[in-house]
């Protein structure tokens, strides 16, 4: 590590000794990464002077050893938060998009998601990596390019691997994980990590990327030093993680389809009570009808038995039966009533024969006239007497 790096950390960083410390250990294991300071520019403008860990580092795939290029930077809370990882692809690379790299080249790991200024470290967290990465590479080699060293311009980095893998479907796209949640320790003024992916630093000025979230940390661990491998509980640490993660996105698929369900089943609840409702106050609509039809059956029944006793009774009487003796008054009024209105009928049938014997010349004129003045006098006097009746019998006119 040369002055210029070792009086940036002593400036700007809050724990240099520890930081210089971390970034030597990882260079007497990795001697493919090189400290520099370079400028980092997150996505509202802000640019900050920060060391970045940059070059390669020997990944085993399928029999054979690779170098994935890849940028370790290290925020000034180091190593309070934890570092923002990249993979660089060179111009015959290509990023190979899964849970643990986005589209920008950005790194998720559980090691990162459990960061611990007292437990972890940056020869652990490369190890990791290294796992990882032998798992599912990062980048794949553009068919029909020249393949190139992708550890070129890395000081001290190994040469002589095979060319990295031309498929770029083996591994197929995956959801990264979620945010960090922020640390207990001192805060950081950097921006919102939005997955921005800084270029080669080479340009200073077209760097362009966004401000890494800061992780959490553990609070009241008793400090230990660094052993540059990755224990137990890093291993445990990262798969708890991986599978908490895993069993969160689980649940939320099966909460949310459950939710769906459950609404449907809500809705079909609604829609069979309103059926129910709707039968059941026909039902009592029936039952009312039915009661109905039932009186007005017994009542029909009755009729027809009175019509029946009466039919008999008109057959088993003498064929001489009188039919002005049919009809019996309870009163004599009534009786008076009965004689004038069958005979007021009587009168307007004749009228009416009369006209039409005139229409047909089978009378006279002065005939029908005069006759038909008689009985019209007859008419009146007939109608007059039945109104009299009437009033007399306190009837309705």
């Amino acid at each position: 590590m040369d002055s210029y790096v070792s009086s940036h950390l002593q400036k700007y960083y809050k724990n240099p000794d520890k930081t210089k410390r971390d970034v030597q250990n990882l260079l007497q294991h990795y001697r493919g990464l090189q400290p520099k300071v370079e400028t980092f520019v997150f996505n509202d403008g802000a640019s900050k002077q920060l060391l970045c860990l940059g070059g390669t580092i020997p990944v085993h795939y399928k029999g054979s050893d690779y170098n994935i290029p890849v940028a370790l930077w290290l925020l000034e809370t180091h190593p309070i938060n934890a570092p923002m990882v990249f993979v660089r692809p060179t111009s015959d690379m290509r990023l190979r998009i899964s849970k643990h790299v986005d589209h920008n080249g950005k790194v998720y790991m559980p090691y990162l998601h459990v960061w611990s200024a007292n437990e972890s470290d940056l020869v652990a967290l490369v190890q990791v990596m290294i796992i990882i990465f032998g798992e599912q590479p990062p980048v794949y080699s553009v068919a029909g390019q020249p393949q190139t060293n992708p550890a070129a311009g890395y000081p001290g980095s190994l040469a002589g691997y095979p060319p990295y893998p031309t498929s770029a479907t083996a591994y197929p796209p995956a959801t990264p994980y979620p945010p960090y949640p922020p640390v207990n320790g001192p805060s950081s003024n950097y921006p919102a990590y939005s997955g921005a992916y800084p270029p080669y630093p080479s340009t200073p000025g077209a760097i362009t990327a966004s401000a890494y979230p800061p992780y959490p940390t553990s609070t009241g661990v008793t400090s230990t030093q660094s052993t540059g491998t990755i224990s137990e509980d890093h291993i445990r640490a990262s798969l708890l993680s991986a599978v908490e993660d895993k069993v969160r996105r689980r649940l939320s698929e099966i909460f949310a389809q459950s939710q769906a369900e459950i609404e449907t089943l809500k809705k079909t609840e609604n829609e069979l009570r309103m059926g129910q409702s709707k039968l059941e106050d026909l039902g009592r609509r029936l039952d009312q009808e039915q009661s109905e039809v039932e009186r007005s059956i017994a009542s029909l029944r009755e009729r027809h038995t009175e019509l029946e006793d009466s039919l008999g009774k008109l057959k088993s009487q003498d064929a001489n039966f009188d039919v002005d003796e049919a009809v019996v008054t309870t009163a004599p009024i009534y009786r008076q009533l009965l004689n004038a209105y069958a005979e007021e009928a009587a009168t307007e049938d004749a009228i009416y024969y009369l006209g039409e014997g005139l229409r047909r010349g089978v009378i006279e004129l002065d005939v029908f006239l005069k006759n038909v003045r008689s009985l019209s006098r007859k008419q009146f006097m007939l109608r007059a007497l039945m109104e009299r009746c009437r009033q007399q019998a306190g009837l309705s006119a």
